[in-house]
């Protein structure tokens, strides 16, 4: 009969998830996970069966939680299409400063998986790309939107624009890696938001 696992498999994931995400998948050890989740080897690979597995479960809780709370500030019908996407941007500028250490941000570890893993890891390459369809559908449809009632006055075509802000958003979380600090993220998110009703 197995044992009961006498841990928090949850809180373990978050543990892990944060350390990933701080350290990227190369160079976080399982002495690290260990240290970390407070977990020892035999049971983190018990339950998790593999750094790797670990890491991919690590990544679609971090996608989830982030994506949907992209998607619900996108979804606002209370807010102007304009008005989502800056809201959007404000928060990226927001999360970045919230989870700085010593000055600089972790950034995103969905961004900081495609530098390092998606040229050569099928499993993520997969997730992240599912991921960047699901996002970029969601803010070529509220761009579609703002074009029809007038808040984005862009003439470019929805799904360049939002490849755009994409791509913004990801530049954000790479310059706050680097250090920039709040008035340049935000910056970069009004000048954005110029580009719409350009």
């Amino acid at each position: 009969m197995a044992r009961p696992r006498l841990f928090d498999e949850d809180r373990a994931l978050e543990a892990a998830m944060r350390t990933f995400w701080a350290n990227g998948y190369e160079a976080t050890s399982t002495q690290d996970l260990c240290e970390a989740t407070g977990l020892g080897r035999s049971s983190i690979y018990n339950t998790f069966s593999s750094k790797h597995d670990l890491f991919m479960r690590a990544l679609v809780r971090y996608i989830d939680t982030t994506t949907a709370r992209q998607l619900e500030i996108l979804d606002d019908a209370g807010h102007s299409e304009l008005e989502r996407i800056r809201a959007l941007l404000g928060v990226v500028v927001e999360s970045e400063l919230e989870n700085r250490r010593d000055g600089r941000s972790p950034g995103c570890l969905t961004v900081n998986t495609v530098v390092e893993l998606a040229g050569r890891d099928a499993e993520a390459a997969q997730v992240l790309d599912r991921d960047g369809e699901r996002r970029l559908n969601a803010l070529r449809m509220v761009i579609e939107s703002g074009q029809r009632s007038g808040s984005i006055t862009s003439t470019r075509d929805a799904a360049a624009l939002a490849a755009f802000v994409n791509a913004v958003i990801g530049g954000m979380r790479i310059a706050s890696q680097a250090g920039a600090g709040q008035a340049a993220l935000a910056s970069i998110a009004e000048t954005a938001v110029d580009a719409l009703t350009c």
